[in-house]
Formats: C-alpha cells, sequence, structure tokens
C-alpha cells in the first residue's frame, strides 16, 4: 500500500487540465529516493521525463500513484518494495559452476560486485557476483533495487491524451 508522504502545491493542480488515465502522455520530473533520503535517481537535474502509462517505460506500482492526477500535482510517495522494485527472493539467488561461469565471462577476474549480463528466454538478464568460491560462483539476480521502499518525489508538468 502506498503512502503520501508529502504533497506539495495542491493549489498548483490545474483542473481544466485532463487527468492521467491508461494511454495518456506525461511528462514529469521525478526523484527516487531510498527512506534515508539518498538519491538512486533524477532527471530533476536535466530534461523531463516523458512517457504513455501503460508502456511499460514506468513500474505499474509507480504509475498506479499517478492516476487521476493531473498537471501540478507534485507529491513524495512511499511506494512498498513489493509494488516498486519487487521483494527479493531467495530462489534468485544462484550457485554456477565456476569453470562454466568463467567461460561465460572470459577474462574478466571474478570477484564480489561484478555484473554479468545473462541471455535469458525474455532477453538479457543481468546478475552480481555475490561469493566466489573454489569450485561454484554465487550470482544474485535480484533487481539491485528489490527488497526495498522507494520515495517517488514527482512533480506533474504536462498530460495529454
Amino acid at each position: 500500500m502506498t503512502n503520501i508522504i508529502a504533497r506539495q502545491g495542491e493549489n498548483d493542480v490545474q483542473q481544466d487540465t485532463p487527468s492521467i488515465s491508461q494511454g495518456s502522455k506525461v511528462t514529469l520530473h521525478f526523484s527516487l529516493l531510498f527512506s534515508d533520503g539518498a538519491e538512486i535517481d533524477t532527471t530533476r537535474n536535466g530534461k523531463p521525463a516523458s512517457f504513455i502509462v501503460g508502456d511499460g517505460s514506468l513500474l505499474p506500482g509507480f504509475e498506479e500513484v499517478l492516476m487521476g492526477q493531473r498537471v501540478g500535482y507534485a507529491a513524495q510517495i512511499l511506494i512498498p518494495a513489493g509494488d516498486a522494485f519487487g521483494e527479493r527472493n531467495t530462489a534468485n539467488v544462484q550457485l554456477i559452476e565456476r569453470e562454466r561461469f568463467q567461460k561465460m565471462v572470459g577474462d574478466q577476474p571474478l570477484e564480489e560486485g561484478l555484473v554479468v549480463s545473462f541471455q535469458a528466454p525474455e532477453g538479457e538478464l543481468p546478475g552480481v557476483v555475490q561469493a566466489v568460491y573454489e569450485k561454484t560462483v554465487k550470482v544474485d539476480f535480484n533487481h539491485p533495487l528489490s527488497g526495498r521502499d522507494i520515495t517517488f518525489d514527482v512533480a506533474v508538468l504536462k498530460v495529454s491524451k
């Protein structure tokens, strides 16, 4: 369940503009923040982001909190991990035979934190090396932000149908 932390300038919402719905083209500025306030990503230092609601550019949990909003809407919304980048899944942490893994990465040195891209039926799947053992390599295929609640700091700049 999302939780609005702060809403700025409710009087700035332009009631005479279209509200955000499925298929709307939306332009906005946003920041993604950890619960301690550390910034993960932002558009505020550059060009705003534009997308069409439902095109897959924005995670469903982030789109959901924008539904029905209009130009001028600005808020900080806490998105729980399950609605943001997902909960951590222990089944996504796997041991891979070291010899097989070394063939996949070539001459790259095996070390913790190494990010490797694997081919999967759905496309590329990144994995992060968590540990290197004598005969195996422990790889985490969870999204790096999974299991973390995220604050979505958003300001809607433009909405069109």
